[in-house]
């Protein structure tokens, strides 16, 4: 077998047809192309997402489907930017579906999308969530790799900087741990320039950057208003090594989301209206 074996983009239609039928699970990437500061590249979700679901799927190859990353997502917060491309939150969804849509009639009926960029988290959901209701014979489920308990277990244990959100200690350890060529880190700056009170702040994994702060409530801003660089954390923190602890726990913990996924029965709806049953 070959190492590459779970990329769907490297396999015939008869080996995709193959995988449908063996109940395969399909794991979709999903990120974006935008600013990430003066010393990361613009391709920065796409590359840590395309990481993390890379070393998942080699942990299981037997069981999974790589699809490829989409590449191109919501971001039109950033556009004050230069680099950023973003796609309108409509398309953005109804694009997503339809890659939902032809994996099921593929027989793949069991998805997981794995964002890697904020603005993307509400329109993944949405599109998972009208997935199954066109098809309830299938499951379609989303996470942000950031959401995991054990990538915020282990970030809480490596961090040094007080806020992590966006081009920050996280996002920069990790393109360190997966391609540290592109990464100038001689010009990465600190930039914790966003007015932050007890309700309005937000970080990555959940911290809250000062004592007495509170859940934050959801908010997002033109991003030239709340940053002089694009950055919002401190990327002169980062370290290859802190972005493989990060690797490897966010790539553990999926498998056993598809795994608890492959065992989730399928079942089927009832209808309660009496005139329907």
């Amino acid at each position: 077998m070959s190492a590459d074996q779970f990329l769907y983009e490297k396999m015939s239609w008869p080996e995709i047809d193959t995988a449908a039928r063996a109940g395969k699970l399909v794991l979709l990437p999903v990120a974006t192309i935008e600013d990430h500061g003066p010393h990361l590249p613009v391709d920065t979700d796409v590359v840590i997402v395309s990481a993390i679901c890379r070393r998942t799927a080699e942990l299981i190859p037997e069981e999974v489907v790589l699809s490829p990353t989409v590449k191109f997502g919501y971001s039109p917060h950033h556009i004050d930017f230069p680099g950023t491309i973003t796609i309108r939150w409509n398309t953005f969804v109804e694009y997503l579906l339809d890659i939902l849509r032809s994996l099921i009639h593929h027989g793949f009926h069991k998805i997981l999308m794995v964002n890697g960029h904020g603005s993307n988290a509400p329109l993944a959901e949405m599109a998972c969530r009208l997935g199954v209701v066109e098809h309830p014979d299938s499951i379609c489920a989303s996470v942000s790799w950031w959401e995991l308990a054990d990538v915020r277990k282990v970030v809480a244990e490596i961090r040094e900087s007080e806020v992590t959100s966006h081009a920050c200690e996280l996002e920069t350890s990790l393109y360190l741990a997966i391609d540290p060529k592109p990464v100038k880190m001689n010009k990465a700056a600190r930039d914790i320039t966003m007015p932050m009170s007890a309700h309005f702040f937000s970080d990555l994994v959940g911290g809250k950057p000062k004592t007495g702060f509170k859940n934050p409530v959801h908010l997002t801003e033109y991003w030239s208003t709340v940053t002089e660089n694009g950055v919002r954390g401190d990327p002169t923190k980062a370290t290859a090594e802190k972005g493989t602890v990060i690797l490897d726990a966010a790539s553990k913990e999926l498998v056993e989301v598809l795994r608890e996924l492959k065992e989730r029965r399928i079942r089927k709806r009832v209808p309660h209206q009496s005139g329907k049953q």
